[in-house]
């Protein structure tokens, strides 16, 4: 099974006045798994309906493979699209609905059935070939409907939300099973989601959709760590979001003071993630007191009032013989500057 890149080029598109996406432009690489990740009316399912044909864009050029395909219907590109209800046909069998793609594309009945059976082996279903999709647990539904894709040999993956209509206990194993079929084919996958646990945990990269526009682009870590605004700092898991102002080469807010020899003055938002603030119970650093504690099981989360109107979250692993700090405790917090982000909103 081949692989090819994706260049989406300054691709914008809408419905009469209603704007969905403005001016996108990526770049995902042969073989990549890639994510588009941002919340409902982002227009992130929309950019992949565009990649597979199903629209053509108002301005802008997709290309897959290195050829112009903005123009193309669905059926003249080497894609694989997955639905996230899976469409599966309930009347046919599952090697009956593996095949439907390939009977449409006028594949001979014993490439056809080859194809079948490996399609159904990459996903290890082919000892359930003969069963209905009334038969399969949610998760081998899903499997079927990926298997059918994989059947026409694309050269790209389109995954639309694909996981969103299993329970959570089985949704985890699909995805693992997901990730590794795919780092076994080499195949590039380009994937939809609203789930940041989900994108993390399958993406090589990912981009951050919000209003039809691309606010960052880069490897989940890199955007976790290094959020480029208020908005990916706080889709991308829990943020503290301090309101404060730079001057003389430091940021303050209230009783908060961190260096930054590097920002220009003015008025600034600094971005921490709770794990990255330690809580000192024999006081020292910043003066501080618990308002909440939630025990989690793995970790303690803490609300913090640090005066002035400053409410923070912090979080600290929970050991055997490590009991919860109390509400109204007066702690100390520290906290490093290497973990803080000054952002641009």
């Amino acid at each position: 099974m081949s692989a090819a890149g994706v260049e989406i080029e300054r691709v914008s598109f809408g419905y009469g006045r209603t704007r969905v996406l403005e001016d996108v432009s990526l770049s995902i690489a042969k073989g990549e798994f890639f994510a588009f990740l941002g919340p409902s009316g982002s227009g992130k399912t929309t950019l992949l309906r565009l990649v597979a044909g199903f629209g053509t864009p108002d301005s802008g050029r997709i290309l897959i493979g290195g050829r112009d395909a903005t123009k193309q219907p669905p059926w003249a590109r080497n894609v694989g699209l997955v639905f996230q209800s899976y469409a599966l046909w309930p009347h046919m069998t599952v090697a009956q609905n593996v095949a439907f793609g390939l009977e449409r594309r006028r594949v001979g009945r014993a490439e056809r059935d080859r194809r079948v059976k490996a399609a159904l082996d990459l996903v290890g279903l082919w000892h359930l070939a003969e069963r209905r999709p009334a038969q399969l647990s949610g998760g081998q539904q899903q499997r079927v409907a990926i298997a059918r894709t994989l059947a026409i040999e694309p050269e790209v993956l389109l995954l639309d939300e694909p996981l969103s209509n299993l329970d959570a206990g089985l949704r985890a194993g699909v995805r693992t099973e997901l990730v590794e079929l795919q780092r076994r084919l080499g195949l590039t996958t380009i994937l939809v989601t609203h789930d940041q646990e989900e994108a993390n945990a399958a993406a090589d990269r990912m981009a951050v959709l919000n209003e039809g526009r691309v606010l960052q682009v880069g490897a989940p870590a890199e955007l976790y760590d290094r959020p480029v605004d208020r908005f990916v700092a706080g889709f991308l898991g829990t943020a503290n979001l301090i309101e404060g102002v730079v001057e003389q080469g430091s940021f303050r807010a209230g009783a908060l003071a961190l260096p930054a020899p590097d920002a220009a003055p003015g008025r600034a938002t600094l971005a921490l993630r709770p794990q990255a603030l330690a809580l000192q119970r024999d006081g020292g650093g910043v003066p501080a007191r618990v308002v909440r504690a939630e025990f989690l099981g793995g970790h303690v989360r803490y609300t913090l009032d640090l005066g002035e109107g400053i409410a923070l979250t912090a979080e600290e692993p929970h050991l055997r013989g490590l009991a919860p700090i109390a509400p109204g405790t007066a702690i100390g917090l520290s906290l490093d500057a290497g973990q803080a982000s000054l952002l641009r909103s």
